[in-house]
């Protein structure tokens, strides 16, 4: 079974293109796939299948195995490779996800190149039932005591649960320890992501993530998305932000009409084959 390594700002996935494999139980092997010492080594994988609906279908299994609606780095990947591979020609297509369809956007470059991708990520949901979170209304700059430690957060949904909360330094501070923390709250009953962010100015944004069924990642696309919605809706910064990730920035506008815009890098790294030697 041939693979493609690939990241989006270093978020990295195994790709499948899986169409040739509709019923293969992909989710059992995730783990051993993605495992950092004995796999191949990824924040999930990521299956090319077809659609009865959209131009492409994007399926993303977490490194645990749980199944995500939606990545933001994962997209931009997913849709750098069926343009550079030939599996779509079109420049803008549709997109079917978990979390609804996505329109990917590409900039070429003169040699047929994927430079960078601009996604339409639909519009969030900012409203405690649509994260989900406990609590009525917005989610917006509440208190949530872990490990004996006080925190404000705000939540909102953009294709999965985003919660922000702000702190000193995101660079330095003890993800590991508070990020499965807050991801298993109560207070999430689907979980969450979590960002660790820092507000440097009106468009720019400092950010770690601690993804939901990932763990720590260099970058989350959705992730990204729903802390530049928290900050402009706390009124922090403006619609149009830059954040900052570990190895890469992403842009994100919050458009008038409600639609979330992000753009940012993609890359193909290399190709392999599985072998399943030890099932």
């Amino acid at each position: 079974m041939r693979f493609t390594k690939v990241h989006g700002a270093g978020n990295d996935f195994v790709l499948i293109d899986a169409r040739e494999f509709p019923d293969f139980d992909f989710v059992s092997v995730v783990p051993k796939i993605c495992h950092r010492q004995v796999g191949v080594g990824a924040d999930g994988i990521l299956l090319v299948l077809n659609s009865d609906t959209c131009d492409i279908k994007m399926r993303i299994i977490n490194s645990d195995g749980s199944e995500a609606e939606m990545c933001g780095n994962g997209i931009r990947a997913f849709a750098k490779y069926v343009y550079e591979r030939g599996v779509i020609k079109s420049p803008s297509f549709d997109v079917e996800t978990l979390a609804g369809v996505m329109r990917p956007e590409l900039v070429i470059d003169d040699e047929g190149k994927v430079t960078a991708v601009r996604v339409d990520m639909g519009k969030p949901g900012i409203e405690c039932e649509d994260v989900p979170v406990q609590g009525e209304g917005q989610c917006l700059n509440r208190s949530l005591n872990v490990h004996g430690r006080r925190f404000t957060y705000s939540s909102v949904r953009t294709g999965v649960p985003v919660t922000a909360v702000p702190v000193e330094d995101p660079k330095t501070f003890d993800v590991l320890t508070y990020g499965p923390a807050i991801e298993h709250h109560a207070v999430f009953p689907e979980r969450t992501n979590v960002a660790f962010i820092k507000v440097v100015d009106r468009n720019n944004i400092e950010m770690r993530i601690w993804e939901r069924g990932a763990g720590p990642t260099l970058a989350c696309g959705t992730g990204s998305c729903g802390v530049a919605v928290i900050c402009a809706l706390n009124g922090d910064t403006e619609r149009s932000v830059d954040v900052h990730l570990e190895l890469a920035t992403l842009h994100i506008d919050w458009l008038e009409n409600g639609t979330v815009m992000m753009t940012g890098p993609a890359e193909l790294v290399y190709d392999g084959e599985l072998h399943f030697l030890n099932p």
